[in-house]
């Protein structure tokens, strides 16, 4: 079984305009650990080197930071990715959900990430970093939003990652829900988060108000959206 999956829909430090971010703190929290072991995985932009150092920045101080750079991008290099096994947590990076996919299957990625997660290391994404964990998804990543049955699918069904942020996002995946071209999923706006555990989600959060997650099945005349319960992280004082 898989163990937990954090799934960000946005927001996080990659977001976040001095690096600071609640669901961050939270995933940090998750690790029961003082200074845990995160490694940011940033294939889907391309390892972008700007993407991984303000992921070291935001994290320093509080996590021993590494990053998993796929394309051997300097100063990180060619690293083994059977260093994922040793990690606390396992942070994915946004970009594009389909050469995300195709990269890991080369580097033979999805079989290491469900090893690691069956040990205990929390598995957490935002947007490609999100979708890559189910079954399907909505991606941008051929340009249009377009539906992707491509999923590593430790997380059964779809996803839907900026439900609210980005326009198209909702009505293209409720489109495609309700024809059943994708199965029904979660559907996660911008500065929230879907907790998983064993496959089940467990709790979502989000670090600004009226931030939904929902979620999304086909009905008899169309999808129909069910909403969570979300935890604010940064409560009204």
């Amino acid at each position: 079984m898989i163990g937990t999956v954090l799934a960000l829909g946005g927001g996080g430090f990659s977001m976040s305009d001095d690096g600071s971010s609640a669901i961050d703190d939270h995933l940090l929290d998750l690790t029961g650990r003082s200074v845990p072991k995160v490694c940011f995985v940033p294939t889907a932009s391309g390892d972008a080197d700007t993407y991984a150092q303000r992921f070291e920045a935001a994290f320093a101080g509080r996590a021993k930071t590494s990053v998993l750079s796929l394309f051997c991008n300097e100063p990180w290099g060619c690293t083994d990715p059977q260093m994922l096994l040793d990690q606390d947590v396992v942070y994915v990076g946004g970009g594009s959900t389909a050469n995300l996919l195709a990269v890991w299957r080369l580097h033979g990625l999805p079989a290491l990430l469900e090893k690691a997660a069956a040990g205990g290391t929390i598995l957490a994404g935002i947007s490609a970093g999100m979708n890559c964990w189910f079954s399907s998804s909505s991606t941008d990543s051929f340009g249009p939003l377009a539906p992707l049955d491509d999923g590593l699918g430790f997380l059964a069904g779809s996803a839907c990652p900026h439900y609210l942020g980005e326009p198209g996002r909702r009505e293209s995946y409720l489109g495609w829900v309700g024809a059943g071209v994708l199965p029904g999923g979660y559907a996660v706006d911008e500065y929230a988060a879907a907790r998983f555990v064993d496959g089940e989600l467990v709790e979502a959060v989000c670090e600004r108000p009226d931030r939904p997650v929902l979620r999304v099945e086909r009905g008899h005349d169309g999808a129909t959206e069910t909403p969570v319960a979300v935890r604010n992280l940064r409560p009204a004082s």
